[in-house]
């Protein structure tokens, strides 16, 4: 969820819950059994999304990752060029004159950029060009370079376009791909680095928050020119991602998808999937979280429905969320010949087991076609300025042991009475209890992420061996509890103000050295599993005293 985490503060829980408060529901007291397959312990994982600053490079193809073109015309500011004609795959089939169009490559890798000769490859005639890197050969088609280490990111540029054959199909491959690319999609490193999970939660592949996907024609399809395009990732590559490191697949529906678009995403992934795997559904994400806008729509459609009462527009938004998601759970099973493959999730916030006792599981006996409740038990630290108890300048003065042992005293319990709240739900239900996210939150709000001099503590918490201890006591209270699936949030992404979500920053980091890396692959090997990034240090190393 990434910068979203921000706003998920106790002061709203507190008003959510207060409000709620007012006029309760009454819930169930005995709940007919569901026959919800057990989901063991186990360690999932949420992939970064796929942008032009993503630093885990799943994909040997960087296309799939750049963002739109950028329109440029001589004379004009950066990114004033006129209108793009594009074909439905998104290649510019014209330039007006003096005009070319651009797309940035790798900005988020500085230094970390693969060593070795990239390639560019591409159908059609036009000119291409690649900036700050040493051009090897330019041939009819396919240009080799090597990009300069120093400044990381590169430009493919289009200068000149024969209209009567557009240059289509570009692939810029890294270093060894070219000759594999077609069969082999994903990155080596990337897939030895996650081999061993049991669950890969595609919500950010996906697009899901905010995503304005309605329809099965507006999905994306493999030969797009990008995936980075607030579609997602197309589900056939999801699924081979899935088949390919044994893990069960965890989609979140959008928000807006109508029921054609459930039934044939259901229907390629029946066609496509190992037997072997299961399938965890989820209706969008966190559409408790007013950041995003399945929030608000899901308020106006429990408000068409006559859900709830006008005066608390969100608990009608709650029950419409455990509406839509039997819905869905209905089509899934349909196109399964039955739910024993399906893992049929709701999801809500953690730390609001009132909401998912009285609202969400009761609201139309949802719980009788749910498998699993997950919620994200995250390790909540939310420095704010002037805050009462975390004062983001006060924290700012301290050091970094004063924040693990905040986390540790206070956080750990906290997140912890959430595990045993919600898992009380679950039995009273019937129900597995899962994590759709969890881990640390250490990030500051409202204006606290200015503060250069909390970041940087935060961030050295953060790779600090304390946090390794603090994580291993923390997934033995999540084993405790009784928690199935834990799918951690989230892969590899730079730490920065707005939040240290990556167990890695990147994806040439040595996760031997990281104490994040080695309690999530502790925890796995606990529960059976062997992540193939490193070997596991099987003891925590002692606790270091980090200062500022």
């Amino acid at each position: 969820m990434s910068i979203a985490k921000l706003i998920a503060s106790a002061a709203l829980f507190a008003a959510l819950t207060a409000s709620s408060i007012a006029a309760p529901p009454t819930a169930p007291t005995a709940p007919t059994p569901t026959t919800a397959t057990k989901l063991p312990t186990s360690l999932g994982m949420n992939l970064d999304g796929l942008r032009d600053w993503n630093t885990e490079l799943p994909l040997v193809d960087l296309m799939k990752m750049s963002r739109q073109w950028i329109s440029q015309q001589k004379g004009q500011s950066w990114g004033k060029g006129p209108q793009l004609s594009l074909d439905a795959k998104g290649w510019v089939t014209k330039l007006d004159p003096d005009c070319f169009v651009e797309v940035p490559m790798c900005t988020g890798l500085g230094q970390h950029i693969p060593s070795g000769q990239f390639v560019l490859l591409f159908d059609g005639k036009g000119t291409l060009e690649v900036t700050n890197s040493a051009i090897d050969s330019n041939a009819p088609g396919r240009i080799a370079f090597t990009p300069d280490k120093a400044r990381g990111e590169f430009w493919v540029r289009i200068t000149a376009i024969d209209p009567t054959d557009y240059p289509k199909n570009i692939r810029v491959l890294v270093p060894g791909s070219e000759k594999t690319y077609k069969t082999e999609p994903f990155s080596p490193a990337f897939l030895n680095r996650w081999r061993g999970l049991s669950t890969l939660r595609f919500m950010d592949w996906m697009d899901t928050n905010n995503t304005e996907v309605a329809h099965w024609a507006d999905r994306t399809h493999v030969d797009d020119f990008s995936y980075a395009n607030r579609k997602g990732v197309p589900v056939e590559l999801m699924v081979d991602l899935a088949n390919r490191l044994g893990a069960d697949p965890w989609f979140c529906m959008p928000d807006k998808a109508d029921d054609d678009y459930i039934r044939n995403f259901a229907t390629l992934v029946k066609q496509q999937l190992s037997p072997k795997r299961k399938v965890y559904i989820e209706y969008s994400n966190e559409v408790w979280n007013s950041m995003f806008h399945q929030t608000k729509y899901s308020q106006q459609k429990g408000a068409e429905l006559g859900f709830g009462v006008k005066e608390r527009p969100w608990e009608g938004g709650g029950m419409y969320y455990a509406h839509r998601s039997v819905e869905i759970f209905k089509i899934w099973t349909d196109v399964f010949g039955g739910h024993e493959r399906l893992v049929r999730t709701i999801a809500w916030q953690a730390g609001s087991s009132w909401w998912t006792d009285h609202i969400v599981l009761p609201f139309e006996e949802a719980y009788k076609s749910t498998d699993a409740l997950a919620i994200a038990p995250y390790l909540t630290y939310l420095p704010s300025p002037g805050g009462k108890t975390l004062d983001s300048d006060k924290i700012a003065a301290g050091t970094v042991d004063q924040i693990l042992d905040y986390v540790e005293t206070t956080c750990l319990p906290e997140s912890t009475k959430w595990m045993n709240d919600q898992k009380a739900i679950c039995d009273k239900y019937q129900l597995q209890l899962i994590a759709y996210e969890g881990g640390q939150h250490l990030v500051g709000v409202g204006n606290a992420p200015n503060n250069e001099a909390l970041n940087k503590l935060l961030i050295a918490a953060n790779d600090n061996p304390r946090m390794g201890a603090i994580y291993d006591k923390y997934f033995d209270a999540w084993r405790a509890a009784g928690g199935g699936t834990f799918s951690y949030f989230a892969s590899t992404g730079r730490w920065s103000k707005w939040g240290s979500w990556g167990v890695l920053q990147n994806w040439d980091d040595n996760p031997a050295t990281s104490p994040k890396y080695q309690a999530i692959a502790r925890f796995a090997k606990a529960n059976g599993q062997t992540l193939g990034g490193s070997p596991v240090v099987s003891t925590t190393p002692p606790a270091a005293k980090a200062g500022k």
